[in-house]
């Protein structure tokens, strides 16, 4: 469940000295300020860090963090719902520290339309996903809503203050534009720039082939065990591939774990593109690697004891530059059902507060959508589990990673506090990359 890779950024945060002069200051928006709709941000920060700092952000609660930027600046408006914030401006330095700066806002009711997917001047992959609301102040409310692709191109419409839906788009950059329309006469439009990257390369029933690695990881650190074995001691697991039933591509992949030290983990892992490439791929010339930024884990899953898992893990791994972006994903089955997302800076789980229920001696459908954005952070965009799509776009700074090189896939099984012994069937593990 937990990573062990961060520890030492964990202790340079903790060691920083901060100087009484550093510091967060945000001139928009005001403390305990109203304001109607979109929220506009304004802040500046200062480090005792020779270095200088490195990035900025905004977290709207606990954990969720809403938008980050490079630099010791930052100018942006996000749309929250109606409610009241304490809003956190963070700070994080190049010598491992942090500071914060807390604003209490108030949001009232605004009118427009609020584009949550894509974010403007992003790169995608296609089918590009939009997610939109809409409110209005005529009072009978918002009839339809819809995407423009191009000026008096409207690709897509639907009825109600509300849409999310997925737009097949050829590369190129567009300059979208989501229109919302009342019953009242009136419209409200927001821009949308993006660009869609070429169709994606895929890696098909991953599952089934060669190159897998496994790894006890135990408490209280959870480090990959060097002594332990398949047998021992503390945690047992194992693999089988070309398992028959159950099955959908005729080829299943079993992982089991059990053994008695409650909480112990087991981690497989791919190499995919670059050091120790199972695909033929070692990207020798590091000329592959640098240039992925789209990345998509596919795979159906089943179990018939689900509920003596602590959690399900489902990651992707990109490591160039010696920087470490792990895009982790865990359905924490055995503390909430619910999805959890790895803040790599922070080494910690963030609840994301989306449900995670799944299905008992049925296989069960998962696509995670994840980015490496222009300025080399990490950018979680969905989950859509079987069936129903929850966007996330949650930005985290990567972690330090020196010497790693390549593009990696987990799947790991978690231990409950009695360690009940469980097996999960993994079919049809797909890897889309551009």
């Amino acid at each position: 469940m937990k990573k062990h890779v961060l520890s030492t950024l964990s202790i340079l945060v903790l060691c920083s000295a901060v100087s009484a002069f550093a510091g967060v200051t945000v001139s928009s928006p005001t403390n305990n300020s109203t304001v109607n709709g979109s929220v506009y941000f304004k802040a500046a920060a200062s480090t005792s860090c020779a270095k200088g700092v490195a990035s900025m952000g905004i977290y709207p609660a606990a954990y969720q963090l809403a938008y980050v930027h490079s630099g010791s600046t930052l100018s942006t408006t996000l749309n929250f719902n109606p409610g009241t914030y304490g809003v956190v401006v963070e700070e994080w330095d190049n010598c491992g520290g942090a500071l914060t700066t807390k604003v209490n806002v108030t949001v009232k009711s605004g009118t427009g339309v609020f584009v949550t997917s894509p974010t403007s001047n992003s790169t995608v992959g296609s089918p590009a996903h939009f997610v939109a609301t809409a409110m209005t102040s005529c009072s009978a409310g918002v009839k339809s809503m819809g995407i423009y692709t191009a000026p008096s191109k409207l690709a897509y419409t639907v009825s109600g203050g509300s849409l999310n839906t997925s737009l097949n788009l050829p590369p190129g950059t567009y300059n979208t534009v989501v229109e919302e329309w009342d019953n009242c006469g009136g419209a409200a439009t927001k821009p949308v720039t993006i660009t869609v990257s070429g169709s994606g390369k895929t890696f098909s029933n991953i599952q089934s082939i060669g190159g897998w690695r496994s790894y006890a990881q135990q408490p209280p650190n959870y480090a990959d065990c060097n002594y332990c074995t398949p047998s021992g001691p503390g945690t047992t697991w194992a693999m089988y591939q070309g398992v028959k039933s159950p099955t959908l591509s005729g080829s299943t992949t079993q992982y089991n774990l059990g053994g008695t030290m409650a909480y112990s983990d087991v981690l497989w892992n791919n190499h995919l593109i670059g050091d120790f490439s199972s695909e033929g791929m070692p990207d020798t010339t590091h000329t592959i690697v640098p240039t992925l930024h789209n990345f998509t884990y596919d795979v159906y899953f089943w179990g018939s004891n689900l509920q003596a898992a602590q959690a399900l893990e489902f990651d992707v791994n990109q490591f160039f530059n010696n920087m470490g972006f792990t895009w982790g994903h865990e359905c924490r089955t055995g503390g909430g059902n619910e999805w959890d997302i790895w803040d790599n800076a922070n080494a910690k789980w963030v609840s994301t507060g989306i449900a995670c229920n799944p299905l008992i001696n049925q296989w069960n459908h998962l696509t995670l959508q994840v980015q490496r954005t222009a300025d080399n952070k990490l950018l979680y965009q969905s989950i859509t589990f079987n069936g129903v799509t929850h966007v996330l776009n949650k930005i985290y700074p990567p972690f330090s990673a020196v010497g790693w090189y390549g593009i990696t896939v987990n799947y790991q099984s978690d231990g409950n506090y009695k360690q009940t012994p469980y097996t999960i069937y993994v079919d049809k593990l797909n890897f889309t990359y551009q």
